[in-house]
């Protein structure tokens, strides 16, 4: 596997991403244009409406599911850099960070981890610039 960095740690999923997010807004698309040719046709309304019904379904599944796994995500980073840090420095982090920032912080090796969350809480760093200022990256290859 490629050894990651800052530059290459996001991913794109081609199948979820590009794929399967073009099919749903194209089938959006044609769903509504049938729905508004069936218009005045009592036999094919019903069943357009309900093809809407299923495609809006799905796109909201598409973004639903998504946002959920990940917060499930972060709240097991969350602890686990909880831990961490408790590990390192015998104190919790700091309550003024937010969810992001510790996330960002998970790449951070342990040598730099303690000073980047002081540092981040006091002048409230933003994710991606706590991820710029990592010098020692520590890969995380089981985020979804």
């Amino acid at each position: 596997m490629k050894e990651q960095t800052y530059a290459n740690h996001r991913q794109l999923v081609p199948g979820r991403h590009v794929w399967l997010f073009a099919i749903l807004l194209v089938t959006l698309i044609g769903s509504v244009v049938n729905f508004y040719e069936s218009v005045g046709d009592h036999e094919r309304l019903y069943g357009a409406s309900l093809i809407v019904v299923l495609v809006v379904t799905s796109l909201g599944l598409f973004f639903f599911c998504r946002e959920f796994s990940l917060k499930v995500q972060d709240r097991a980073i969350r602890a686990e850099e909880n831990l961490r840090h408790y590990v390192l420095t015998g104190k919790l982090l700091d309550p003024r960070l937010g969810i992001s920032q510790i996330v960002a912080l998970r790449f951070a090796s342990d040598d730099e981890f303690s000073a980047l969350a002081a540092k981040a809480a006091s002048e409230n760093t933003a994710p991606d610039d706590i991820k710029r200022a990592i010098k020692n990256w520590r890969a995380d290859y089981h985020r979804v």
